[in-house]
C-alpha cells in the first residue's frame, strides 16, 4: 500500500507538470506574440501535441525560441507522465497478484476452519462473531465492491460464486470443519449445501433459510442445521411481550467474546487431563471456579438440562457452564482451556 501511495504522489507531480506546461504555453504566446487567449491556447495545444498544424500567425525569433523550449519540455514531461502511469498500473496489478497469492497461501495453511458463503447481513454477523472468538474463517463473496470495501479488515476473501466447486476448493473446503451458507437466496444456499456435502462428507453445514418450504429441502440436501433468521426474530419479539423479564435475562447471558461471555461449552477431555473425574460431583466446578454446570451433552448429541451431580461422565461428551466473565476466565486458567 505504501508503494501505491508513492506512485500516486508521482502521478500528482506529473499532472502538475503537464498543467504547468499548458499554463506557461498560453501565457507565453499571449505576451510574447500578442496572440488572443484562444489563439494562444490553440498554439499551445498544437505545439505540445506536435500535430504539425500551421501557426495562427507569424512568429518572432523570441516566439520561435519559446516554441522550441515548449516542444522539448512537453516531450520530456509527457514521456515522464506516461512512464509513471504505466508503472503505476503495472505495480497495482502486481500488488493485487501478490495480495491474492498471500491470501491463497494463508487459506492453504488453514485446517478445521469455517467457510462463510455470502457477506451480507447474516454473513457479516457470523464473521464478526467468529473473529471475536478468534476462529479462523474464509469468506466467499462474488461482489467485488464488498470485498474491496472490507479489504482492510484482515478478512480472507475468496472472490467468486460459492456454487462453483472450484471456488469451494479454493476456500479450503477439504480441510474445513464448518460451512455457513448465509446467502439471501434459498436456491443458492441449496446448491452450496449439495456441493459442499459431496466435497467433504464430515463437514458440519449450517444454512440460512428464508422460506419454510426450503427448511426440509436444505436438511435433505445435507445441512446439519437450518436457521430461519426472520422466524427467530419474530419469536424473540413475541417472547418479549409474553415474558419480557425472562427474555431480557437471557439476553444478558452474553457470548460476545472471550472477555464478556457468561456461557461456555467445555469438552470432558479438557477436565480429565487435569483431574480424575467420573461424575459431575467430582468436577466440583462451583467450589473451584464459581461456575455452575447447567447442561450436559452426551456423545450421541443428546442434551440433558440441569444434570444431576451424580451423572456419570462419558468420553467425548461436553458440559455447558454458566458464570460471570471473571469466573469463566478462572475456569479457563485452572484447566488450561484454550
Amino acid at each position: 500500500m505504501n508503494l501505491l501511495k508513492f506512485f500516486r504522489s508521482k502521478i500528482y507531480l506529473a499532472l502538475t507538470l503537464i498543467a504547468s506546461v499548458f499554463i506557461i504555453g498560453v501565457l507565453g504566446y499571449r505576451f510574447i506574440s500578442d496572440f488572443a487567449w484562444m489563439d494562444a491556447l490553440y498554439m499551445t495545444v498544437i505545439t505540445v501535441t506536435t500535430v504539425g498544424f500551421s501557426e495562427v500567425g507569424p512568429l518572432s525569433n523570441e516566439a520561435k525560441l519559446f516554441t522550441i523550449f515548449l516542444i522539448l519540455s512537453s516531450v520530456f514531461i509527457f514521456a515522464f507522465s506516461i512512464s509513471i502511469i504505466t508503472e503505476y498500473i503495472l505495480s497495482r496489478n502486481s500488488l493485487q497478484l501478490l495480495k491474492k497469492k498471500k491470501v491463497k497461501d494463508q487459506i492453504n495453511s488453514l485446517s478445521d476452519h469455517v467457510i462463510v458463503c455470502g457477506f451480507g447481513r447474516n454473513g457479516m454477523q457470523a464473521a464478526e462473531r467468529l473473529r471475536t472468538y478468534k476462529k479462523p474463517f474464509v469468506v466467499i463473496e462474488k461482489d467485488k465492491e464488498i470485498i474491496e470495501k472490507f479489504a482492510t479488515e484482515d478478512i480472507l476473501f475468496v472472490e467468486g460464486d460459492a456454487n462453483e466447486d472450484d471456488i469451494l476448493s479454493e476456500s479450503g473446503i477439504e480441510k474445513a470443519h464448518y460451512l455457513i451458507a448465509a446467502m439471501p437466496d434459498d436456491a443458492a444456499n441449496l446448491f452450496v449445501v449439495l456441493s459442499a456435502r459431496q466435497m467433504n462428507k464430515s463437514l458440519f453445514i449450517i444454512s440460512r433459510a428464508s422460506l419454510v418450504t426450503s427448511y426440509k429441502k436444505l436438511l435433505l440436501a445435507g445441512a446439519d442445521k437450518v436457521i430461519m433468521p426472520d422466524r427467530i426474530g419474530g419469536d424473540h419479539m413475541a417472547s418479549l411481550v409474553v415474558m419480557p423479564d425472562l427474555i431480557t435475562f437471557m439476553d444478558q447471558l452474553g457470548t460476545e467474546g472471550k472477555n464478556t461471555t457468561n456461557l461456555e461449552e467445555v469438552a470432558i477431555e479438557d477436565f480429565s487431563d487435569e483431574v480424575d473425574c467420573n461424575s459431575l460431583r467430582d468436577l466440583d466446578l462451583r467450589k473451584k471456579t464459581g461456575c455452575t454446570i447447567i447442561g450436559y451433552i452426551e456423545p450421541d448429541g443428546n442434551y440433558i438440562i440441569n444434570p444431576e451431580a451424580d451423572l456419570q461422565l462419558k468420553p467425548k461428551s461436553k458440559v455447558i457452564v454458566l458464570g460471570r466473565p471473571e469466573q469463566i476466565r478462572k475456569l479457563h486458567e485452572m484447566f488450561h482451556i484454550e
